[in-house]
């Protein structure tokens, strides 16, 4: 992922040095494992916990001979490990393991760690989901339906179907991050030829990893699939609000609008604008997430035991929907902890057709008064038409269809009334 979007706790897992890290943290522990097993001599196995992570400079070096990054980081860690009596203590590093007994150990810590960053900010986004909701939960506005005006509602229910959206998909995404903690080392093709599994069982369990239950000479690729897939869905609820608020901030509406700066500029060549312009990101870093979702499930069939097709697309798409997801989040928080709320301008809003967004309340109160309820629709249908068509206000035109406008039937308290019930689920969130 590029820098711009790179926030730096997330960024920090990501790096080369970071990675190489993690890969002498699993072979220092596979040689505890060995070494509690009689396998590994003990003091080879001290020699091998003075070594270093190699430099990702001298790794790439001696790629450029291999050609495979897993034997050059091996030979470059091996020369950082000390040997004063000459009994070459690093020959035991990568004992009975193949390349992706390491790769892919490594790579589910490193997914369990990066999907904790993004759960965290998923929790500290439904909290202030739920706590701006709660300010607004009544402040009137209206509710669309196809970009039409429909009923009243409040901004606060509004921001509650997200609250509860955003928890949804951290419910998904802890359970894609139990899928992909999971370790494997257990040989070639899986069968534990060369490696006690007890050894698989120890790293697994000090990094906090399940064991994949049959493996083959990798980790299966489903489970990384689920992990894209639920931060995909996430990143889309998330969008949901972004897309949310670039309508709602549309000049013609200007119901809420995104923080803004008071040196931000929004245009170049137009000094007035103020553009929803972090909503709109959110909205492009969802794209995103999708579109490495779909390379995930490509991924998932590999050839018999393993194949490496599924490598240069992961050393990609891994990396860069976590990143993404963290940043997508961040600015999520960012938006709605800042957010200006003009109620002034919902209640017009509301009002701006003339009361036809009462027509479903009226409808209910002349069949509850005894009118056959075809007729009561085509009565108020005929004024509202005549609303829209000419501006009249519905209460107008209805008192020149002859309709006796019930007393409460334009008050959007009327709509509300049972709304409490709604607020009560969020408060239980």
């Amino acid at each position: 992922m590029i820098p711009r979007y790179t926030l730096p706790e997330m960024g920090a897992l990501w790096t080369d040095e970071a990675k190489l890290a993690t890969w002498v943290e699993v072979e220092v522990l596979a040689c505890e494992a060995h070494a509690e097993l009689g396998v590994v001599p003990a003091a080879a196995l001290e020699a091998i916990r003075q070594g270093r992570p190699p430099t990702p400079a001298r790794v790439r070096e001696l790629e450029t001979e291999t050609d495979h990054d897993v034997i050059a980081f091996l030979t470059a860690f091996a020369e950082t490990v000390p040997d004063p009596d000459g009994t070459r203590p690093a020959r035991w590093v990568h004992h009975g393991m193949t390349s992706s007994d390491l790769l892919d150990t490594a790579l589910g810590a490193t997914l369990a760690r990066a999907t904790d960053l993004v759960l965290a900010r998923a929790d500290r986004l439904v909290a202030v989901l739920k706590q701006r909701a709660q300010e607004h939960w009544g402040t009137v506005c209206v509710g669309r339906t196809h970009g039409v005006q429909a009923e009243p509602t409040t901004f606060g229910h509004k921001l509650a179907q997200f609250a509860f959206a955003v928890d949804r998909g951290r419910i998904r995404l802890r359970a894609a991050r139990a899928a992909v903690a999971v370790g494997s080392l257990s040989g070639a093709v899986g069968t534990y030829a060369n490696l006690d599994p007890r050894v698989e069982a120890y790293v697994c369990e000090r990094l906090g990893l399940a064991v994949e239950p049959a493996p083959t000479q990798v980790v299966a690729r489903d489970r990384h699939a689920e992990l894209l897939s639920a931060l995909a869905v996430l990143g889309a609820s998330v969008e949901q609000l972004g897309l949310e608020i670039r309508h709602l901030q549309r000049t013609e509406v200007r119901e809420v609008e995104e923080p803004f700066g008071s040196g931000q500029r929004g245009s170049s060549a137009m000094p007035h604008k103020r553009n929803p312009i972090v909503a709109e990101r959110i909205c492009g870093l969802a794209r995103v997430l999708r579109g490495n979702a779909l390379v995930a499930m490509e991924n998932v069939a590999l050839w018999h035991e393993r194949d490496i097709s599924h490598s240069s697309a992961e050393r990609i798409v891994l990396p860069d929907s976590l990143i993404a997801a963290d940043y997508q989040l961040h600015l999520a928080i960012r938006t709605l902890e800042g957010l200006r709320v003009f109620a002034d301008r919902m209640r017009a809003n509301l009002e701006a057709t003339g009361g036809l967004v009462y027509s479903s309340r009226l409808l209910l109160r002349l069949v509850e008064e005894g009118m056959d309820r075809d007729k009561a629709y085509a009565l108020v249908q005929a004024a509202a038409m005549r609303t829209w068509e000419t501006g009249v206000p519905f209460r107008q035109t209805l008192a020149e269809e002859g309709v006796d406008v019930p007393e409460g039937a334009f008050d959007p308290a009327a709509f509300l009334h049972r709304h409490q019930e709604v607020r009560q689920r969020l408060d239980d969130l």
